[in-house]
């Protein structure tokens, strides 16, 4: 008996949920309007492409995030300073851009990750910028750790330009980032953070909306603080371990159990014990993030005494030499100021 044809069916690789004009109801531009139709059989499954996104940025974190967006499904397409990273990008199955213009002019969804708020500034600005050449209707997500009024100025910029824009810092390091379990903190339009989830589910776990436009970099700007303070104290228990002769590994393992428990001694504790700080965040970024923190509290009136010692402790770390080590690395001055190697 000949086998029958394979009934053909179509599946729609989005669901639009935008009111707009009568018919499909999208606007023209808008990264649901890019939907297609694609004939699959009930033998085989065919894969899906989500959106077409632009990652601009591939650094420790940044290319980890684009190629799990390209596992997720996604068409990727990646710019960078360096071209390794875009060659590592395209051996793992995405596509590299001679420039910022030519990563973004087909993207539905545009993700920044850079290291400061000039350089989020330079890459979206001007004539060869985001914002000059991304579509109508597209989204820009800043993953970059900038200062909130930076984000705010920006997000009205995008606006103006035609793009929604959403503050999208990411916490949980390089680990985090190559296992996509990332936490999220989102500010921006609650329904732009509505069309974000199938890329920001590609990247992270824990992916919440704080509110407005900056709400998501104030929200880091807080989680920095509270990782400084931790990772200083931490260096500070196992200092003294160590000068009482302790079992530090037994020791880290049962403060690991409870109160004192941390998501900072899980993943910083070995690397103090292993004297190992290969950087999985730079202590000078972490300087930076720790600059925006103590002004935007001063603009604010609120005391941080704890964060402003963190603070001084790894500028000082910082300014011998160590900017390039990871954050566990301030470990480095507990043990200086202690007299200890």
């Amino acid at each position: 008996m000949d086998r029958p044809e394979p009934r053909t069916r179509l599946r729609r690789l989005h669901r639009p949920r935008v009111q707009g004009t009568a018919g499909n109801g999208l606007q023209l531009g808008h990264p649901r309007a890019h939907q297609q139709l694609v004939p699959t059989t009930d033998f085989q499954e065919k894969r899906t492409i989500m959106s077409n996104v632009a990652v601009i940025g591939l650094g420790i974190m940044g290319l980890p995030m684009a190629i799990n967006l390209v596992k997720a499904g996604h068409a990727v397409t990646g710019f960078n300073r360096s071209q390794d990273k875009i060659d590592k990008l395209v051996s793992e199955g995405g596509k590299g851009a001679s420039s910022i213009a030519d990563a973004v002019k087909d993207a539905d969804v545009v993700i920044t990750m850079v290291p400061d708020s000039p350089d989020v500034e330079g890459v979206v600005g001007g004539k060869d910028g985001v914002f000059a050449n991304a579509k109508q209707g597209a989204l820009w997500i800043d993953a970059s750790s900038i200062r909130p009024d930076v984000a705010v100025r920006l997000a009205a910029d995008a606006k103006e330009a035609g793009i929604r824009p959403l503050d999208a810092p990411v916490s949980g390091g390089e680990q985090g980032a190559i296992d996509a379990v990332l936490s999220i903190m989102v500010g921006g339009d609650k329904a732009d953070f509505d069309d974000a989830q199938d890329v920001l589910k590609a990247v992270g776990k824990t992916i919440v909306h704080v509110g407005p436009s900056g709400s998501g970099q104030t929200v880091k700007a807080a989680n920095q603080l509270i990782v400084a303070v931790n990772i200083e104290v931490l260096g500070e228990a196992i200092a003294f371990l160590e000068a009482y002769g302790v079992d530090t590994d037994a020791a880290l393992r049962v403060l690991g159990g409870g109160l004192a428990g941390s998501k900072v001694l899980e993943q910083k504790g070995q690397k103090m014990l292993d004297r190992n700080f290969d950087p999985g965040f730079r202590l000078a970024l972490h300087h930076k993030d720790l600059g925006i923190v103590t002004s935007a509290a001063r603009e604010a009136n609120v005391a941080i005494p704890l964060g402003a010692i963190a603070a001084q402790l790894v500028a000082a770390t910082v300014n011998q030499g160590d900017g390039a080590l990871d954050h566990s690395g301030l470990f480095k001055q507990v043990l200086q100021l202690s007299g200890r190697k």
